[in-house]
């Protein structure tokens, strides 16, 4: 008799403030462990001109966001300096189906939520070396106004405070490629007790 037993997917979910490398280190995933794949959110926020629909996120409207609430076809969802954010359950359970680690870079609320969903999901938190590193790289980015960022910096102080006690693994993005190989460490580690 042969072994049927199908490959388990897994939900890594990577959170941290604005501006500490989230994305980048998501990106990194994606290229350093196979069978990987990066969740795409929904959101209401405007695209900026870099973006690009279907990859770095799906752009829509708050109405269309109020549909797929109202029809249960958002794994978490939150409201986020003004705009609202959520992932797609589909895509999700496509991905666990295939034996694949799924990659939610989602904020804390989200996160909660799915870790509810998905009790053995991987919670990793980005944090920065220091405020001021943060301050930093947020300006540096130049995305958002001096209120929008002061904002997102006092945002920053609140998640991390919460990410203490809801996380697994708190991770330093003081030197990237050191950043990206704990994750990479993390994530092989739990695929390997699955």
């Amino acid at each position: 008799m042969t072994d049927t037993k199908s490959k388990k997917g897994k939900v890594v979910i990577i959170s941290g403030p604005s501006g500490v490398g989230k994305s980048t280190i998501c990106k990194e995933l994606v290229k350093q462990i196979s069978d990987v794949c990066m969740s795409v959110s929904v959101t209401t926020r405007p695209k900026s001109d870099a973006e690009i629909d279907g990859k770095d996120y799906w752009f829509i409207s708050e109405e269309e966001f109020q549909q797929r609430i109202d029809n249960d076809l958002l794994l978490e969802h939150a409201k986020v300096f003004n705009h609202y954010y959520g992932t797609p359950k589909d895509k999700i359970a496509e991905a666990l189906d295939a034996g694949k680690v799924a990659i939610l870079e989602i904020d804390v609320q989200g996160a909660k939520q799915a870790k509810a969903v998905f009790d053995d999901a991987v919670m990793i938190f980005i944090l920065p070396p220091t405020e001021k590193a943060l301050a930093d790289r947020m300006n540096r980015r130049g995305r958002d106004a001096e209120d929008a960022a002061e904002e997102r910096l006092n945002g920053a102080s609140a998640e991390i405070a919460v990410a203490w006690q809801y996380y697994e693994y708190m991770v330093i993005n003081e030197d990237l490629q050191q950043a990206v190989s704990e994750c990479v460490q993390i994530i092989e580690n739990a695929r390997a007790q699955t």
